[in-house]
């Protein structure tokens, strides 16, 4: 085994693992102060059951192995067989999508973390308004049914040569090094299904509520962006010359997009924002994710500034089109996802149109990105509507206009004169 290269995928894997709680401290910074503590245990609890769920069978689905294409992905075994991972070349080549010389269940590890951020990126959408346990129960649900087989369309590269057992979408194609489509057209999707289930929050409009802590979101999007060099450059799995372009482009494309986002601002509105910009830089962090190894940094600029200022005017659909997503998981993250994927077929080294290729590979990203889209919003939907119809998904209304941090969890995020103190 290289220790390098181990050392690399168990360190990214720790990096992506940090990018859950920074998005608990950026989604819990921009909702009302009564319901931080629900808006941050909706992230912290994806990270304890989807953590569980993979080790039980989440990896035997993601990465299930078959002599033929695989769609779904179905588990050959369950759980992780700790006694044979690792211990041998072939061992490794057979559960890692390159040949790299790192123990397999590093790879385990890593891809673990990508699981958990998917999940809670979806919580965004369904703020002030959820409850803890129906929340869980659609965690559950959504991870086993919608992302672990999504995970195997994009991310299981197979075991033989000819990738004759790999995902469906690798077999045709489509190119997304780190996960725009299985992270963040994934979660954005089914984000906008239960934005539509759960409905709109009540006196929902432009400025139903302000961000309550600008300081707790912007230490988000620190630990976020920090943490995306993990996702990104990590995802090549070596520490090496892809892995350099990987970091680089999530260095360059965010800072572009958060100008684009705070330009836009600037234009619009007359002001630009602390909360823009961080938004920006989350914006170009998801539009650079499945292009951080196809676009020289150049062209990771310009899909930095174009998606940070498309995804600014983007969080306005739910005013435009009437569905009220709290915290802009469809617009930064299904419109940046979109947009990344889409634009490694007009500027992708080798195989965009703007460098003389055909439209092909353009029409590939596309299919890629229609598939998970309108797999996961049905589903997501679907499996929503059942729960909210039985055990019910939304708080009652006494308790969203009060606040539901103490009657869903008996907290308060702040006791500043509280007689208690």
């Amino acid at each position: 085994m290289d220790q390098g290269n181990t050392a690399f995928v168990l360190i990214s894997a720790g990096l992506v693992l940090l990018m859950t709680p920074g998005l608990a401290f950026f989604y819990g910074g921009m909702v009302k102060a009564k319901s931080v503590v629900s808006m941050m245990m909706l992230c912290w609890g994806s990270l304890a059951l989807v953590g569980v769920l993979w080790v039980l069978f989440g990896y035997a689905i993601s990465f299930a192995k078959s002599s033929s294409a695989t769609y779904i992905g179905i588990p050959g075994w369950f759980g992780i067989d700790t006694a044979s991972l690792g211990l041998s070349a072939e061992t490794a080549a057979a559960l890692a999508p390159s040949e790299s010389a790192y123990p397999g269940l590093a790879f385990v590890a890593f891809q673990a973390t990508f699981a958990i951020i998917t999940v809670a990126l979806i919580a965004g959408a369904i703020a002030d308004r959820a409850k803890f346990g129906a929340w869980m129960v659609f965690a559950g649900i959504w991870a086993t049914i919608v992302y672990f087989p999504v995970a195997n369309w994009v991310f299981n590269f197979g075991s033989n040569p000819d990738r004759s057992d790999a995902g469906w979408l690798i077999q045709m194609g489509v190119i997304d090094f780190a996960g725009g489509t299985a992270v963040h057209i994934n979660a954005g999707a089914a984000g906008l299904a239960l934005a539509l289930v759960l409905g709109k929050r009540f006196g929902f409009s432009k400025g139903i509520t302000q961000p309550h802590n600008v300081p707790l979101t912007l230490l988000g999007v620190a630990l976020l962006w920090f943490g995306w060099f993990g996702f990104n450059a990590g995802s090549e799995l070596a520490a090496d010359g892809i892995a350099s372009i990987a970091f680089i482009n999530t260095m360059a494309a965010p800072a572009a997009a958060m100008l684009g986002w705070i330009i836009v601002e600037k234009i619009r509105h007359g002001k630009a924002t602390s909360i823009g910009a961080g938004s920006g830089a989350v914006a170009g962090l998801v539009a650079i994710t499945p292009a951080c190894a196809a676009v020289d940094p150049v062209w990771g600029m310009l899909l930095g500034l174009i998606s940070g200022a498309l995804c600014a005017l983007a969080i306005d659909l739910k005013f435009a089109w009437g569905f009220d997503d709290s915290l802009d998981v469809v617009g930064i993250h299904l419109v940046g996802g979109i947009v990344g994927t889409l634009f490694i077929g007009a500027f992708g080294r080798d195989v965009g149109f703007f460098f003389g290729n055909d439209f092909s590979q353009l029409y590939k990203q596309a299919l890629g990105a229609g598939a998970v889209l309108l797999y996961s919003f049905a589903l997501a939907f679907v499996i929503g509507l059942i729960i909210e119809k039985t055990i019910g998904f939304r708080v009652k209304a006494e308790d969203e206009l009060a606040g539901i941090d103490t009657v869903v969890h008996g907290e308060e995020a702040y006791a500043f004169g509280n007689d208690k103190v």
